[in-house]
């Protein structure tokens, strides 16, 4: 009762827009800088799709785009299955404040065997002073042996203080295949709680990527239904905070059905007195033999007081299975210091170093190369403190400078 009433006190002070801000081109407001990459963009101003007069486009090879809200007057029937596939899933209160009271969302219908080369970009920007609440709702459904890739971006412009609630539901039928990024590079005053849904029937591959860069408060939480043999989840995770900042990630996966896959690898680095937590659950359902699931949780604190909560956790009740799960909490390893200081390298740089080599793990594991380059980027910048104004930590680089040179991702 506590947390709800903790809610209802948050979300009182905050504004929902009813209608959508007047048309203007998304570059008027916002520009990505992720560069040599041709995506679908479908933008998002204040929790409104932003289109001129047309919500919904349709190509000729079968895929449909645009506002939720218009889709579903065209399309009821597939916005009604995969709501429908997600009837028995667990779902925290946010999620049933949202599917009762969103505004809108983007809609994605890719039909059976198309493969879409281009990723779709879903851009939701802030562009107010008032203490705004946002409420999307996104459906994406995969056809059989459908392809895509779907970029998800979290910015803000003007600000106040704002409270992001966003709901994503993917549906993937046979033989689908997608790939899901998730960046997020957020003000202080922000709060945002992304939860995202997966329905994978028999022989699907989904994988996913989420970055933390800034944030207030953040939480990602992602719940995957294996439900068919040869389903399969591959989940990665980056999270980057410092000063007072949280970040949470919680992750369930439920193995439902025998021969399926999954893995999960998050890593953080937290500075100053921020706090991270990681909780992955996995749970292997009695008739899901041969399963196949890992969890890794790896994280590095530069302060005594910067904190995480890390409890990876496995719940099986089938007999033939691979499971492991883990978690590491530790400082710089001081041996590798050692070893860069010998070789001339200062000691704020060799830190530097390493801490980027830990976070580019995660990095690589991104299948788009003008993607992979551009959060590879991003993720030096945040090091050397160019995405937050900080001056203290070192996370911001801006003590004790010696020199600062670019980091080659390929080298590492």
């Amino acid at each position: 009762m506590k947390a709800k009433t903790s809610y209802a006190q948050k979300l009182s002070q905050f504004q929902l827009q009813a209608q959508p801000d007047p048309y203007r081109p998304l570059e008027e407001v916002f520009k990505c800088q992720i560069w040599n990459l041709d995506t679908t963009t479908l933008p998002m101003l204040n929790g409104w799709y932003m289109h001129k007069q047309q919500p919904l486009t349709r190509l000729e090879n079968g895929v449909v785009f645009g506002s939720l809200r218009a889709a579903q007057e065209s399309y009821p029937e597939i916005i009604q299955n995969c709501h429908q596939a997600f009837s028995h899933t667990e779902k925290d209160e946010l999620t049933t404040l949202n599917e009762s009271q969103y505004t809108d969302g983007v809609f994605i219908y890719i039909p059976d065997d198309v493969k879409v080369a281009d990723p779709f970009q879903i851009i939701s920007v802030v562009n107010t002073q008032r203490d705004l609440l946002v409420q999307n709702r996104h459906v994406i459904y995969l056809g059989k042996s459908a392809e895509m890739s779907l970029i998800q971006c979290d910015d803000s412009v003007r600000y106040s203080n704002t409270f992001l609630n966003v709901v994503t539901e993917v549906y993937m039928s046979e033989n689908a295949q997608m790939h899901y990024y998730k960046t997020e590079n957020k003000e202080k005053e922000s709060e945002l709680y992304n939860h995202l849904y997966v329905h994978q029937k028999g022989h699907t591959h989904f994988h996913s990527n989420t970055v933390t860069f800034n944030a207030g408060y953040i939480r990602n939480s992602i719940v995957v239904n294996l439900c068919e043999p040869f389903a399969d989840a591959q989940l990665y995770g980056l999270y980057l905070v410092d000063k007072s900042q949280q970040c949470d990630n919680h992750i369930k996966v439920n193995h439902c059905s025998t021969d399926c896959t999954s893995k999960q690898l998050y890593k953080g680095i937290m500075d100053d007195e921020a706090v991270a937590g990681f909780h992955g659950h996995v749970v292997v359902h009695p008739d899901a033999q041969r399963t196949a699931a890992f969890q890794t949780n790896r994280n590095i604190l530069l302060t005594d007081k910067a904190k995480v909560n890390t409890t990876p956790f496995l719940e099986i009740y089938a007999d033939d299975v691979q499971c492991s799960h883990g978690a590491t909490v530790g400082q710089l390893d001081d041996e590798a210091l050692f070893y860069l200081r010998s070789r001339g390298i200062s000691e704020h740089n060799a830190r530097k170093l390493l801490m980027f080599a830990f976070a580019n793990e995660i990095i690589r594991y991104v299948e788009i190369d003008a993607l992979q380059e551009r959060l590879g980027d991003m993720v030096q910048r945040r090091l050397n403190g160019e995405l937050t104004i900080c001056d203290q930590c070192m996370l911001s680089d801006a003590d004790n400078r010696d020199f600062v040179f670019p980091i080659d991702p390929s080298r590492i």
